[in-house]
């Protein structure tokens, strides 16, 4: 059978074109290489750990935060089995339901391992080693990324004592201590899961900030909050070594900028050094799909590869290897293939880490307006001002908002605080139709909420704020 669309890989890029693929009136089949639908995503990243992050905050509050709200808790006890089958019980729940949406929307789902042949040919090899091929009008790329592990050290993943985000995930005992190799969002998001499950936590990364590339000012708050929480930092350390040492593993660093080398030992050490893209397997020399110096697959702005008819969306492809990045991604190929003018606006993609509190942010940072000598305003308001923030024992963080000088429109907006990752879309928008900061500040808010702090930086950015 000839379709109009294959697509390879069905993490949320991949199945989120193929719906709309379908959604278009297109003969629409799925390439997926593991068991289940939903890619690293929905199996092995962004909802098993939301589903830890979230229980071991409700342990954490039970154990912490309750007495001070009239809740007293005598002594609540950890069940790892059950928060794991949480877990588990959420990734079927999400994968179960991308398998239902294919039937739905009468797309045909092909388990194996996907190999582009050329324009409008895809081989698929199951797990017995047999091979069938599919041709299609269009082929699209969606393969996400895989762990990248530490650049010039080798290091043997087992899973149980040197882990990836992966093995992070399945632990089946808390850890008495962890080594996180990396300070950016997967290892401050897995450090912060163990730490508050009991684990001493170390984060040991090489810059010499946390979360690099997002706003400094909250990067640095982020780090003081996490040290309250009992999270240790080494910064400005190059990791020389990772090693299995005895019943746990041994993590061997240096300054950057010089000195004498370090080595701490702990139960498990997580390697979140960031991901690379997934192109091998995929046969993409041989077809004369062509990769740029970094192996990512190199796309014009329509998403089309060096090959007529083969589209490449996500994090196989330039651009923030974020799972949002990669639906929009996916919506705009499908809508480009029927004949339509998809389109992603690469200046309004929020990021969240959801630590707690929570980090989020969109468009430009301070230090990246500096570098482009753009002059801006700044407008902050603290959550410690907010009366739904104080009801709620919240004070936490700040919304920060950055708009143009000259014109006011708003360029970048940055929150720390408990619930940013929701508070932050009301910026997104405002930013996605060039709204100022005054159009935010003038925008009628519900009282008491937490949202009230994002109006009144707002206010704060374009004239002053009412309740500071």
């Amino acid at each position: 059978m000839a379709y109009d669309l294959i697509v390879i890989g069905s993490g949320p890029g991949g199945y989120v074109c193929a719906i709309k693929a379908a959604q278009l009136g297109m003969k629409v089949a799925v390439v997926e290489k593991r068991s289940t639908y939903g890619g690293t995503c929905l199996n092995v990243g962004c909802i098993p750990s939301k589903a830890l992050l979230h229980a071991s905050e409700m342990f954490h509050q039970a154990q912490h935060g309750l007495e001070a709200l009239g809740v007293e808790v005598a002594n609540p006890k950890l069940n790892l089995q059950k928060m794991m089958a949480h877990k588990d019980a959420t990734v079927k729940s999400n994968v179960d339901g991308v398998s239902f949406l294919f039937k739905k929307n009468k797309i045909d789902g092909f388990q194996g391992t996907g190999k582009v042949l050329g324009q409008g040919k895809v081989s698929v090899t199951n797990e017995k080693g047999e091979e069938q091929v599919l041709e299609a009008k269009n082929v699209v790329i969606a393969t996400g990324s895989d762990v990248a592990g530490i650049p010039g050290v080798e290091v043997a993943f087992d899973e149980k004592t040197i882990v990836s985000s992966t093995g992070a995930l399945a632990l089946e005992k808390v850890p008495a201590s962890m080594i996180v190799v990396g300070g950016g969002v997967i290892g401050l998001e897995l450090g912060s899961v163990w730490a508050r499950l009991g684990a001493k936590v170390t984060v040991v990364e090489f810059l010499d900030t946390i979360l690099g590339g997002m706003d400094g000012e909250v990067a640095k708050q982020l780090q003081r909050m996490l040290t309250k929480q009992g999270i240790d930092f080494k910064l400005g350390a190059k990791v020389t070594g990772a090693v299995k040492s005895g019943d746990g593993a041994k993590v061997t660093f240096e300054p950057v900028k010089g000195g004498e080398a370090t080595t701490l030992d702990a139960e498990v050490v997580l390697i979140a050094t960031g991901r690379k893209p997934s192109t091998d397997g995929l046969g993409l020399a041989k077809a004369g799909v062509v990769l740029d110096s970094r192996g990512r697959v190199e796309i014009d702005r329509h998403f089309q590869t060096s090959i007529a008819g083969v589209y490449a969306i996500g994090d196989v492809v330039r651009g923030p290897m974020l799972a949002h990045k990669a639906e929009d991604e996916g919506v705009a190929v499908a809508e480009i293939i029927a004949g339509q003018a998809g389109h992603v606006n690469y200046d309004v993609i929020p990021g969240v880490v959801y630590t707690q509190p929570e980090v989020a942010s969109v468009g430009k940072t301070e230090e990246e307006l500096k570098a482009a000598g753009v002059a801006y305003k700044i407008g902050k308001f603290p959550f410690t001002a907010n009366g739904r923030a104080r009801a709620m024992l919240q004070t936490d963080g700040f919304v920060k908002i950055l708009a143009d000088k000259e014109t006011d429109r708003v360029l970048g907006g940055h929150i720390i605080g408990f619930g940013a990752g929701e508070m932050i879309h009301e910026i997104a928008v405002l930013m996605e139709f060039g709204g100022s900061s005054e159009d935010l500040g003038r925008t009628c808010h519900a009282h008491p909420t937490m949202s009230e702090a994002v109006k009144e930086a707002a206010l704060s950015t374009f004239f002053k704020p009412i309740h500071m």
